[in-house]
Parts: structure tokens; C-alpha cells; sequence
């Protein structure tokens, strides 16, 4: 997905280190790009965390009535350096992409895109959608892969359960559930769905940092509560997440991983390790999007069915600076 924000967040006036405790993110609503923008919940990045592991982006957006005058359009855009996830709870998406890929995004089934050096993608609301309501996720490649080959990979997670839980393991594994999918860091990504009133016990790596990810419900993790749309973060050395709910049955996306350890600077949909690499990927971009698009880029060949694509914004006039 994209953002039509004038000035993304990406720049870091180099704030102190986040302290390793526990606490909640709230989101802020940004649009989600196109002529007809859809206003989203942003918790990640924050100016004070920008990584939850390699983590690097999150969006909950919905539930959303789709109609003729209101469906989801995302015209073609372009990513490097990253990984996508599509993850819906109601709805399904058509996803165009300039390595040849086609697919529908249905709820309950992973979509992850690989951009690596650059790929461009569209998505679209499908006819026979009248709700929408999912997250999308970037997870930002290592500095060994980030320069890989694009690609694009699905996966229908089955769900298991642990205790009142009911948890769909889309990259990773928890609770005896393992995904097939590859990713260059050790993550983890799951939904879970936790009954009213109950304790639920996970056995986690102790060296993941996690963030849990409310779409409905209240919860609390070690005295620490979290409701509607906040993002609960928790950092590494916990090998059992003990999730306590209210009166309310939860669903939430729990996200882990490894601390990435890198500085990454993260503008529009463009993940590089400096100000200039950001501005050649934008030039690149620019050029490609107003080229002949029966010519294939930096970017990939356009497919023939995108009569437009996104322009990138104007860069900020100040340096962006790596984040931690």
C-alpha cells in the first residue's frame, strides 16, 4: 500500500533511545493514497520507535463500507528495501504487480511482497466487496538482502488453538503452528482471536521484542493495558506473553522479531540507509512513471492494465537521517 501524505514520516531529529519497558502506541490517522483516500490508523512508525524487530510500518484501517462511490483504489506505486503484508479480516483485494504477479488478497490469507532492489504494485477493492478491514505491514530487509530479487508469495494460515485462543500463524511459528513463508530475519506475525474474560498463556523467543496489535477488544500484558486500535509494545526477554482480556472478545495481530540492529531511513514507500539513496530511488521512480510504460524499469514492466500511476511527493527540505 501507499500514502498520499504531502510530507511522510521520515525524518529523525535523532531522539533519545526508547526505553526497553513495556508501553502503548496510539495510533494517528493519516489517507491512504489514491484520489479517493481512505484515512487509516497509523502505529508504526512513531517518532520515538520506528522498528518492532524488522517491523517498520503498520496500518489498521476499517471496518470500511465499500461502494460504488467508495472503494479502495491504489494505483500503481512503487517499494525497495522492504517486505509487504497484506493481512484482511473482512473483504478482498486484486493485487497487480510489475513481475507478472495476480492475485486476490481474501481475508484469512497472507499476501507478503518481496520489493527488494524494486517492484511496483496496484491494489483494488473487488466487485463482490462491501466491507474492508485488515492491516497492511512492512517488514524492512536486512542490508544482505536488501538489494534481492522481487517477488511474491501467499499462504492460508489454518488456524489452532491455545487455551480461549484462537490464532492463525501467518510467518513464523507460535503455539505449535509454523509458516512456510520466508522472511530474512527471525519474525513472527499472527492474528489471534481471544474469548471475554479469559488468561492466555504463549511461549515466545525470549530474544523477540513484540508488539500485539488491538483491532477490537482490551487487553492487558503485565499490567500494562491496551484497547481499541493502540499498539502494545514489549521488549525482548520474555519467553511467556500471559494476554489477560475484559468483557469484550479481542481480535489483535501479534508481531515479533529479532531487533533488526540496522539504521534505516524510511520515506513514502521507499526503505534505504541514507538521504541520498531515497533521492535516487524517488528520480528513478519519477522517471519510470512518466516514461513509456511499454518499457520496463528500475521498477519492473507496468502491467497494461494501469492506466495511472502515483506520483512521488517532493522530498522534505531537510536531510533525512537514519532511525534506529
Amino acid at each position: 500500500m501507499s500514502t498520499r501524505e504531502t510530507r511522510p514520516q521520515a525524518v529523525d531529529d535523532t531522539p533519545a533511545s526508547p526505553p526497553a519497558v513495556a508501553e502503548v502506541l496510539h495510533p494517528r490517522m493519516v489517507p491512504l493514497g489514491g484520489p479517493r483516500a481512505h484515512p487509516v490508523r497509523r502505529t508504526l512508525p512513531q517518532r520515538h520507535r520506528s522498528l518492532i524487530g524488522a517491523w517498520c510500518f503498520a496500518d489498521h484501517y476499517g471496518p470500511t463500507t465499500i461502494d460504488a462511490s467508495r472503494a479502495m483504489d491504489l494505483p500503481g506505486h512503487p517499494h525497495t528495501g522492504l517486505q509487504t503484508v497484506s493481512w484482511l479480516f473482512t473483504g478482498t483485494l486484486e493485487h497487480r504487480d510489475t513481475i507478472g504477479s495476480h492475485a486476490l488478497i481474501r481475508a484469512g490469507e497472507m499476501n507478503l511482497m518481496t520489493a527488494g532492489r524494486g517492484i511496483a504494485h496496484a491494489e483494488h477493492t473487488t466487485a463482490d466487496t462491501t466491507t474492508l478491514h485488515g492491516v497492511q505491514l512492512w517488514i524492512a530487509l536486512p542490508e544482505r538482502d536488501r538489494y534481492t530479487a522481487p517477488r511474491f508469495e501467499s499462504y492460508a494460515p489454518e488456524p489452532v488453538t491455545a487455551g480461549q485462543a484462537r490464532i492463525r500463524v501467518f510467518l513464523g511459528s507460535l503455539a505449535g503452528s509454523a509458516s512456510p513463508v520466508r522472511t530474512s530475519t527471525p519474525l513472527l506475525g499472527a492474528e489471534l482471536e481471544i474469548a471475554p474474560n479469559a488468561t492466555v498463556r504463549l511461549e515466545v523467543d525470549p530474544a523477540f521484542e513484540y508488539g500485539i496489535l488491538l483491532d477490537t477488544g482490551d487487553i492487558t500484558v503485565g499490567g500494562v493495558a491496551a484497547t481499541d486500535a493502540q499498539l502494545l509494545y514489549l521488549p525482548t526477554g520474555e519467553d511467556c506473553l500471559t494476554i489477560e482480556t475484559a468483557d469484550r472478545p479481542v481480535r489483535a495481530v501479534l508481531l515479533g522479531g529479532e531487533p533488526l540492529n540496522e539504521r534505516i531511513v524510511m520515506w513514502w514507500n521507499f526503505v534505504g540507509r541514507s538521504h541520498e539513496e531515497i533521492v535516487t530511488f524517488r528520480s528513478q521512480w519519477q522517471q519510470q512513471a512518466t516514461a513509456d510504460h511499454s518499457e520496463a524499469g528500475p521498477f519492473g514492466r507496468f502491467p497494461e492494465r494501469w492506466a495511472t500511476v502515483l506520483p512521488a511527493p517532493e522530498l522534505p527540505n531537510v536531510q533525512l537521517k537514519p532511525r534506529a
